[in-house]
């Protein structure tokens, strides 16, 4: 623990230098999605280049058909040390609207709130502050000796526009990217004083449903009640996809499904989220999923099946009586535990035919499909990641769900066969992709804090 104490007080010694480098960073309009910024992406990648090499790291700059991505390394002293993968990103949401912002977005600044002071500028949560949280730390513990972990970095720079190279790369540099574990910084705290290790993502099954008709849209007053009404029947098929108590019809569509751990379960009770202040910041009161199941199982740990979009027939102003040709709609299945999600997409569709009448010809289109995500809750690395944040914070981890899906996650477990631990500082509030968004200097100083525990506890 004495080098371990050693560290923290370089962090704490080093944070107006720390604050000096992420401004430099922040300053760097690296946006992504605009090829008339392509040189400042490149010149963010750089800088991490250079800062990391300043800090004894091995990197470069690699060249993918986007932006570059970095990769980083550097080796603990002990050889019997776990070898972990750290990923963040380097890029960020255009700024706009630019005028509500209060001050330029990529001029970084510190202003006064009344939970303390906070770091403002594009990309601050999302994801360079978070990013250089982790960097802190390395940089603190190769100044008082050495990494407590073998360490490889992977920055992208493409993460805000889907990681289109991310795959490839992956794919192309399996062996130089092995580790025992991922660490992944994109996700925030439970609360300001409580922090949180994202356990769980949901995975998804996007279906897109199109049934046909007549060979042509019919005049409702000629065939209307004779004719059959593609809305008609599709409506049908999506009222009996949900039972009166809000469980998902399909069959076999619960296997594979598990109840959550007594622990867990007691857990996010503790957490006090109820269902009318969920829905009340939404305009809603009364809560619509499975009856029985509180609102964080029902968005973290429970599978969903919805209804994104339907299309038939006349949409335009005023009043069109026709019969449509046709009526399609679009489905998202988020998944949990270990559901298949080519054994959902098969269910759904044997359910759609079985309810379409003779005259009807159905057309399904995927739109993709992943796995559901879990680090066991057994694991050791959770473990010791829980009492290293419990040391910084004074509160017992929140292990929490995530309802969304992270590309990202997916890869490192598919392609490179490794868990994740997602740990991250940001807050609700933090107004990513918003104007005026902001980072909390708390969170930049005790995540770096958090991360150098993190490492140590890793490699006791």
């Amino acid at each position: 623990m004495a080098a371990l104490e050693n560290v923290l007080a370089k962090i704490d010694d080093n944070l107006d230098s720390a604050l000096g480098r992420l401004f430099e960073l922040l300053a760097i309009e690296s946006i992504s999605t605009d090829p008339a910024y392509a040189g400042d992406c490149a010149a963010a990648a750089q800088w991490l280049v250079d800062d990391l090499k300043g800090i004894g790291f091995e990197a470069s700059l690699r060249p993918t058909p986007g932006h570059p991505m970095i990769v980083a390394q550097a080796k603990a002293k002990r050889p019997d040390v776990p070898h972990v993968l750290f990923y963040g990103h380097y890029d960020v949401q255009p700024p706009d609207p630019l005028e509500l912002w209060q001050t330029p977005p990529f001029e970084p600044r510190i202003a006064d709130a009344e939970t303390g002071k906070q770091i403002v500028a594009r990309g601050v949560a999302d994801d360079k502050g978070q990013l250089m949280t982790f960097v802190e730390a390395c940089r603190a513990f190769k100044e008082t000796g050495e990494l407590p972990c073998h360490v490889t970095i992977l920055v992208e720079g493409e993460e805000e526009t889907g990681s289109p190279s991310l795959p490839g790369f992956l794919a192309a540099n399996k062996k130089e990217l092995e580790a025992d574990l991922a660490l992944v910084c994109d996700t925030g705290m439970w609360n300001r004083e409580t922090p949180a290790i994202t356990t769980m993502l949901r995975g998804l099954v996007l279906e897109e449903v199109v049934i046909q008709g007549a060979d042509r849209d019919l005049h409702s007053g000629i065939f209307g009640g004779a004719a059959v009404n593609p809305i008609h029947v599709l409506a049908r098929i999506i009222a009996d996809l949900h039972d009166a108590q809000g469980k998902v019809a399909l069959p076999g569509f619960y296997d594979g499904v598990f109840e959550l751990p007594e622990e867990v379960g007691a857990q996010w009770r503790e957490l006090h989220a109820h269902e009318s202040d969920f829905l009340a910041s939404v305009g809603l009161s009364v809560p619509a999923g499975e009856e029985g199941r509180s609102v964080l199982e029902m968005v973290w740990s429970r599978p969903t099946c919805d209804v994104n979009g339907i299309i038939g027939g006349y949409t335009g102003k005023g009043s069109k009586t026709v019969l449509p040709a046709k009526a399609s709609a679009k489905f998202s299945f988020r998944l949990v535990g270990a559901q298949d999600p080519e054994k959902i997409a098969e269910s759904f569709r044997a359910f759609v035919r079985k309810r379409l009448p003779a005259d009807c010809r159905v057309e399904f289109i995927s739109h993709g499909a992943s796995r559901a995500l879990q680090l066991p809750f057994s694991s050791e690395a959770l473990s010791r990641a829980s009492r290293a944040l419990l040391a910084e914070w004074g509160k017992e981890p929140v292990f929490a769900g995530c309802g969304g899906s992270i590309p990202i996650i997916g890869a490192f477990k598919q392609d490179l066969g490794m868990d994740s631990l997602m740990i991250g500082f940001s807050l609700e509030d933090d107004r990513v992709h918003s104007p005026n968004e902001k980072y909390e200097l708390s969170s930049f100083h005790k995540g770096a804090r958090s991360w150098a525990r993190v490492l140590n506890a890793l490699a006791v």
